[in-house]
């Protein structure tokens, strides 16, 4: 698959089977993330890639995520959604947390940082696809939040940016759309 068919025809498709998907393919899907454009070579991506039982830890914490604050009787009322949230960690059989962690040198900005980590995570979308995988990428409060940070022994400068969900698709994703290119861009040329 050609890279403008495989940017035009991936869509987030959050609907796969519990297939186990090879370790070789989930590292092809790595290995494209770390070929993502970083400022001044630093390469701030980290990846945790979670399978089986180890997708538990990950439900965990976004179920105390989800509790913080409440009192007991709350947590009581709401103890069906709380259990949602851990089940979150189980839709798809690998699930990889994906962190940005700066570089402290004082020439890189961290916003730079960031957009290296997001189009790794670009790269990571498009390499699952033309793969074969099904898979999407969710993000959200809980994973900017310390306790999400813990789990993944991250320091404080890092961020998860973003959870993708991967596995094989049990179905087809329909065509996409997108507003005309005209729309969006302004020319600006010498007069």
């Amino acid at each position: 698959m050609d890279v403008l068919t495989a940017i035009h025809s991936r869509r987030s498709n959050g609907l796969v089977t519990e297939t186990v998907v090879p370790e070789e393919v989930i590292t092809k899907v790595l290995e494209a993330g770390t070929w993502a454009p970083s400022h001044h070579k630093t390469e701030p991506w980290r990846y945790f890639v979670m399978t089986g039982d180890g997708r538990r830890q990950l439900g965990e914490t976004m179920a105390a995520i989800a509790a913080e604050g409440m009192t007991p009787a709350e947590r009581e009322e709401k103890q069906q959604n709380l259990e949602k949230q851990k089940d979150k960690a189980l839709r798809a059989p690998v699930v990889i947390a994906v962190a940005a962690e700066p570089s402290r040198e004082e020439r890189v900005e961290t916003l730079e940082e960031y957009g290296a980590v997001y189009a790794s995570i670009q790269n990571m979308l498009l390499a699952a696809h033309a793969l074969g995988l099904g898979a999407f990428w969710r993000t959200g409060a809980h994973c900017y939040h310390p306790k999400m940070n813990a789990l993944f022994g991250l320091g404080e400068q890092a961020k998860v940016l973003g959870l993708i969900y991967l596995g094989y698709p049990l179905r087809d994703m329909k065509e996409g759309r997108r507003r005309p290119v005209e729309q969006v861009t302004t020319w600006i040329t010498e007069k």
